[in-house]
């Protein structure tokens, strides 16, 4: 069985069960933050304290969920990577899916338009968007995205780290942008009004891609190439040319923010003032690329992470700076209040409240307005 992402954000997250004081501390933070939408545009929902077969979220979950402040995050589904059965190991995966949300109703909101965000800030639910880190499973199949979209996906990622039929990732040496197939998996993808992602994207696919999109996009997950070159950032002209369209790019907090040493906050806090410089401020967003509660990092839970670490090294999908002993996040920012503690330092650095609004939520509501409605 593959080990996914959202398994290895509940294992690494499980060693707070044991160790109840890490990371749960709140700031007070801003004071508009709680009443903000905010937005997570790629993370992870699992219940560290659950039992590891029950579906129902426990209630110390829920109450560290609702804690972070975030009114929504884009959960993904999926296979990712060149798998023997791609549209099989997609259905499987919305079976689980499909559990939980039925599971939580009074808990959790399954988005399926733009309105169903403001529903969840207004019933005090955590609302999820469920998305594609990769269009494996539609591949030559575009029909199947008319059927992706009727079992609530809203989001397509057009490529993961290596190549697939649409185009090269990330990590494909070869950088050979878009296929025909992939120009024509993008007109499938707005003529469902599904919203595009290119995250994990080659450069030249990603500049491909924003080029041929004629409604607004997003790259959910990066950070700025021009400040560490590594192949899962993003290029100037790339951010750029996204927000052209109207789209927003979503800066990560994980270690690909600085080479040759650990991540740190202000990292986080460079990339977001840079793709803004580049982007303006309708053009940034957060998808923190982590779980919405903080990882908690036993003996248990690190080799949990390692093994999950080999695994991806084994199938070729593991960026550089990918190792045992490193783990995905930024430890000073691995805590429940991350967004309320980013969102002051912002502000320390001149950011005003109403960028700050746009930063953590309204600039990706925009957008998933115009891709889905509502």
């Amino acid at each position: 069985m593959l080990i996914d992402r959202r398994t290895m954000i509940a294992a690494g997250a499980a060693a707070f069960a044991a160790a109840p004081a890490i990371g749960q501390s709140k700031a007070a933070g801003p004071a508009w933050f709680d009443k903000a939408i905010v937005i997570d545009a790629l993370g992870g929902l699992g219940d560290p304290y659950g039992a590891p077969d029950s579906t129902r979220l426990s209630a110390r979950v829920i109450a560290e969920m609702r804690a972070t402040g975030v009114t929504m995050l884009r959960d993904t589904i999926f296979p990712v990577g060149n798998v023997a059965d791609p549209w099989g190991e997609y259905q499987k995966a919305l079976d689980g899916f499909r559990q939980v949300f039925a599971a939580n109703p009074d808990q959790i909101l399954h988005i399926r338009s733009a309105a169903d965000i403001l529903k969840a800030k207004r019933e005090g639910r955590f609302g999820v968007v469920v998305g594609t880190q990769d269009s494996c499973m539609v591949g030559p199949e575009l029909g199947r995205l008319a059927q992706m979209k009727k079992d609530g996906v809203l989001s397509i990622q057009l490529t993961y780290n290596n190549g697939n039929l649409a185009g090269d990732g990330a990590l494909e040496p070869r950088d050979a942008g878009l296929s025909k197939l992939g120009r024509a998996t993008i007109e499938g993808i707005e003529a469902e009004k599904l919203l595009l992602d290119l995250s994990h994207g080659g450069a030249r696919t990603m500049a491909e891609a924003a080029a041929a999109a004629k409604r607004p996009l997003v790259i959910s997950h990066t950070g700025a190439r021009a400040l560490v070159d590594h192949p899962r950032n993003t290029g100037d002209a790339t951010i750029k040319a996204v927000a052209d369209k109207g789209g927003v790019t979503g800066v990560y907090f994980m270690p690909f923010l600085r080479i040759g040493a650990p991540a740190t906050m202000a990292d986080v806090l460079d990339h977001i003032d840079h793709v803004a410089r580049v982007a303006g401020e309708d053009g940034v967003g957060i998808g923190t690329d982590n779980g919405v509660v903080p990882l908690g990092m036993d003996a248990e839970a690190k080799k949990r992470q390692d093994d999950w670490t080999r695994q991806r090294i084994a199938q070729g999908i593991a960026s550089p700076g990918e190792g045992v002993g490193i783990y995905p996040f930024v430890e000073e920012l691995n805590r429940i209040d991350r967004y309320r503690v980013v969102a002051a330092q912002l502000a320390k650095r001149g950011w005003s409240q109403a960028r700050l609004e746009k930063l953590f939520g309204g600039n990706f509501l925009r957008v998933y307005r115009e891709a889905w409605g509502g």
